[in-house]
């Protein structure tokens, strides 16, 4: 006896209940995209002490600069309106200037972070921005250079961890299209490719600031390709899969 071959399950065969379910998960997903790359774009533009978000903020990011230091460029850009003073900006800036050094620290540098600054930059909020609640990770970014290491990690096993589930059921969703198999094979891969190259150019960035190029061409293939794949799950669902089955069903009378 021969056992009929497997029937795979697209867009047509589920309900319109999953569909909906489905639909509004993706549109959720690709509007949580929108607001990292709007943090993205808050927490590294300006560190060049330009506005916008440039390759140079990049390399500043993860290489750092042998003439400035991340906290003295976010406090003369993007950090200054945060600064209830100005005459603070002056403070932080000298205090770096004579080596920032942990002595003149709890006397005045902590009062004027603590605050203005560690509403955000505090780990259990936005654990992707520099911590500066204490002195030793304040120093960090005080002094010449980009992310540590033990920074690098964190984030990036944040990084991997929830982008993996989200890359898994968006491709869970748009395997259900009808397209050719191989395309799709290919497709469900490109992003989790892209997310471990962006993850794995962080630290060698921080070693040749020239792969900073490639920290923005993973990042950027990897958002593509995501929302390529919500943007045809959501067309094969609603339209596709219907104006198909009407064309079946008027090939059948």
């Amino acid at each position: 006896m021969n056992t009929p071959p497997e029937r795979y399950r697209r867009f047509r065969d589920i309900s319109v209940s999953e569909r909906i379910l489905n639909t509004v998960f993706l549109l959720t997903i690709g509007l949580g995209y929108l607001m990292a790359l709007a943090n993205m774009y808050y927490t590294h533009q300006g560190l060049d002490g330009k506005a916008g978000l440039s390759l140079e903020d990049v390399v500043i990011s993860y290489h750092g600069s042998s003439n400035q230091t991340r906290l003295g460029t976010a406090i003369k850009g993007i950090m200054a309106p945060n600064l209830k003073f100005k005459s603070d900006q002056d403070v932080i800036l000298q205090w770096i200037q004579q080596g920032a050094e942990e002595a003149g620290y709890d006397e005045k540098i902590a009062p004027i972070l603590n605050r203005d600054c560690i509403v955000c930059h505090t780990p259990n909020v936005n654990p992707s921005l520099p911590d500066l609640t204490q002195y030793k990770t304040v120093s960090v970014v005080a002094h010449a250079g980009g992310a540590t290491i033990p920074t690098l990690v964190r984030v990036s096993h944040i990084h991997l961890f929830g982008i993996a589930f989200i890359l898994f059921f968006i491709g869970k969703v748009f395997l259900l299209c009808d397209i050719n198999v191989y395309i799709k094979r290919v497709a469900v891969v490109i992003p989790f490719a892209a997310m471990l190259l962006d993850v794995l150019s962080w630290f060698v960035t921080k070693q040749v600031s020239s792969f900073a190029y490639v920290v923005i061409f993973s990042g950027a293939l990897m958002g593509l390709s995501m929302g390529l794949q919500i943007f045809l799950s959501i067309y094969q669902m609603w339209f596709f899969s219907k104006s198909n089955k009407s064309q079946n069903t008027h090939q059948n009378q």
